[in-house]
């Protein structure tokens, strides 16, 4: 018992600091979007060029997946994630200091790079150390990512609000990147060292299934992208005040944490994950709608509805790319690969959006546009039968 107790302590702990890490992955880009009017009445920015802090990041967090596992093989877990809270925290504190679009945009980009370093390498860290409850655990991550855009969503207004700047409202989470690299810092001396020998990563584009299920990753994470940009803005436009919005948008990362939590444990029951995706996918439709054809009425009801879908998917594409293969270092390079083209491709939906507002005057069919895009990721959920995975990818 004892011993048992003796092991147990170093998981838990490890899983403690992987909470606070992925708390810093979100902030950077959740804080925008309720302090756009604000920024905007400062910083000359057209809704095409807001885009673009959220656009950016994602996009640079696609291109960097591409050599962020050989980064982690080279300096080792630990250095990798001592690296990006760095840089995630140097690029967040930055913000006080800016005067200009161009100089918000390449501290929204450099904290990409931290973040996508340490996207990479999760998934590889979560299968090697928690082999039993990868998809537990994975829940767990995906939703403190999830945790940390609904903290800063819904604090950033009352920081400006408080402060009288909206600097300070985004440049505060700079705090959060200190306390994870404490705590990373205390328990990597108890964690035991994983092997830090130089793996050959295996490429996956020119397999077919690998793009299906990097698509299919992007495809769900540009609804979450574009909801994280344009949900506050939308709603600034329809009246509400930054703070309300910025509420809004806090209690629709809440129901992602929710989501995030219960969908993989649900799922765990079978390793057949197509019945969950569709249902998530039909609550994100639905959500879509309840945005387009009644904003004011059930207010609470259709972010309620996008985010158990949008946090139940986002985990799910990452737990249905793990169940592909079994090795962790080759998971976590098909994992890499997902997300790699996933984000390129998610990256475009907010600068698509923005310009769909400036073109048109509205983001209703930005909405439209993104409820006909889950309706074709329902035909992709079909093909994840678990039983043709080793058909697929060997």
């Amino acid at each position: 018992m004892e011993n048992t107790r003796t092991k147990s302590r170093p998981a838990f702990w490890l899983m403690f600091s992987i909470v606070l890490i992925a708390l810093n992955l979100r902030p950077s880009m959740a804080a925008v979007g309720p302090l756009l009017s604000a920024i905007r009445g400062d910083i000359a920015l057209s809704f095409s060029l807001a885009s673009l802090l959220t656009m950016l990041p994602v996009m640079t967090m696609g291109l960097a997946m591409f050599f962020g596992l050989r980064v982690s093989q080279r300096l080792g877990e630990q250095r990798t994630v001592l690296l990006s809270l760095l840089i995630i925290g140097v690029a967040t504190f930055s913000r006080l200091f800016l005067d200009s679009a161009a100089e918000l945009i390449l501290s929204a980009m450099l904290a990409g790079i931290g973040i996508a370093l340490i996207q990479a390498l999760m998934p590889v860290l979560i299968k090697s150390r928690f082999s039993d409850n990868v998809a537990l655990c994975m829940g767990l991550y995906v939703t403190s990512i999830m945790g940390g855009a609904a903290i800063a969503a819904s604090f950033a207004p009352l920081v400006m609000v408080s402060t009288g700047s909206w600097r300070i409202g985004l440049a505060i989470w700079a705090g959060l990147a200190v306390v994870a690299l404490l705590i990373w810092s205390v328990q990597r001396a108890a964690m035991p060292a994983s092997p830090s020998k130089l793996v050959r990563q295996r490429s996956f584009f020119a397999n077919g299934r690998a793009w299906l299920l990097a698509v299919f990753f992007g495809l769900g994470t540009a609804s979450y992208t574009c909801v994280l940009a344009w949900l506050a803005p939308y709603y600034v436009e329809k009246g509400w005040s930054e703070q309300q919005a910025g509420l809004l948008l806090g209690f629709l990362t809440a129901m992602e944490m929710l989501s995030g939590l219960l969908t993989p444990a649900i799922a765990n029951r079978s390793r057949d994950r197509r019945v969950v995706l569709m249902v998530l996918l039909v609550l994100i439709m639905a959500g879509f709608c309840g945005l387009i054809l009644s904003p004011h009425n059930l207010s609470l009801l259709w972010p309620c509805l996008l985010g158990l879908g949008i946090g139940g998917l986002f985990p799910m594409s990452l737990i249905v790319s793990l169940d592909h293969l079994d090795n962790p270092q080759s998971a976590g390079g098909l994992t890499a690969f997902v997300q790699g083209i996933g984000y390129l491709i998610a990256g475009l939906s907010p600068l698509l959006a923005g310009m769909i507002r400036d073109s048109l005057g509205s983001f209703e069919w930005a909405w439209w546009s993104l409820t006909g895009v889950m309706a074709v990721m329902m035909l992709m959920a079909l093909r994840f039968n678990p039983r043709h995975y080793a058909r697929h990818i060997h």
